[in-house]
């Protein structure tokens, strides 16, 4: 599911919400939000706005 969620971030182009990633794959909020938590963790998505995401820089 991380996979799914960071493909949708990068096809959106720009920092995006969990909602904003929840509409443009059809994912289900829980698993957006948990996959969200893991890729935090991992450091692969950061924010640069409050409550927006983006893949990380690599």
């Amino acid at each position: 599911m991380k996979a799914e969620v960071l493909k949708a971030m990068q096809e959106i182009g720009k920092p995006a919400s969990a909602g904003e990633v929840v509409k443009h794959s059809g994912l289900d909020r829980a698993v957006v939000d948990k996959a969200f938590k893991e890729l935090k963790a991992e450091g692969a998505i950061v924010s640069p706005v409050r409550c927006k995401w983006e893949p990380a820089k690599k």
